[in-house]
């Protein structure tokens, strides 16, 4: 495994959309073990692939009740809304307030190419389209809330 650089905003490669994973190969499997320790490494919650410079729909999780690897993840159900503080490993230091879904589905592949099902809601949802949106060539700066609350009544959520 390696640690891999986590690009920034001003990559242009995080604007661009994802190419779907076919090969569920060796190369699939150090990818996702780099990215794995890469995002561990930076502190993240959740590092997709275009954050480390590759144009895959990849991306690793953990919220604190393990690690998730989605190959190819797409949401197929979203419920309600939550408003909370945001940030990306791609734009540190920087959080804002942001709109998601309070509650999503999520099929997606594993890294041998068997799919599944997760659900998530509050901090699992807001990571899960957070990180779904890096695949789609969205940066979370651009869910901004057109509302946020004043500093002192914001919940910390980062």
């Amino acid at each position: 495994m390696a640690l891999r650089k986590i690009v920034t905003k001003e990559d242009p490669i995080l604007k661009k959309k994802c190419r779907t994973i076919e090969k569920f190969d060796e190369k699939l499997h150090m990818l996702l073990d780099d990215m794995a320790e890469t995002m561990y490494a930076a502190d993240g919650l959740g590092l997709a692939a275009p954050q480390v410079g590759m144009l895959k729909r990849v991306v690793v999780m953990d919220v604190g009740d393990g690690l998730l690897e989605l190959v190819n993840p797409e949401i197929i159900e979203k419920e309600g809304e939550q408003c909370a503080e945001e940030g990306c490993l791609s734009i540190p230091g920087e959080y804002y307030e942001t709109i998601r879904p309070q509650k999503v589905k999520v099929k997606a592949q594993d890294r041998f190419g068997e799919w599944h099902e997760y659900e998530g809601e509050d901090l699992k949802a807001r990571c899960f389209c957070h990180e779904l949106d890096h695949l789609d060539g969205i940066l979370f700066i651009e869910r901004l809330n057109p509302n946020p609350k004043p500093a002192e009544e914001q919940d910390d959520v980062k």
